[in-house]
């Protein structure tokens, strides 16, 4: 009964483990979606992704495409 009981704590631990990381890597990942959609904006406006800014873009298209990735 206790080799149950261990087994039982230990899946408990396992999925408190993975919350944890699901909570640590999804605020990275969406900031990292976030980004990357901003720069296939500017590559798709004809601008340069230089920065963490676009240059050279149309700038309404950019926003325009921006706002619609939200």
């Amino acid at each position: 009964m206790k080799e149950a009981a261990g087994e039982a704590n230990l899946t408990v631990v396992a999925i408190i483990l993975i919350g944890v990381v699901v909570a640590v890597v999804t605020p990275l990942v969406t900031s990292l979606m976030g980004s990357t959609a901003k720069r296939a904006c500017c590559t798709d406006a004809g601008g340069v992704w230089k920065g963490n800014s676009c240059t050279g873009a149309n700038t309404t298209e950019y926003n325009s495409c921006v706002k619609s990735t939200k």
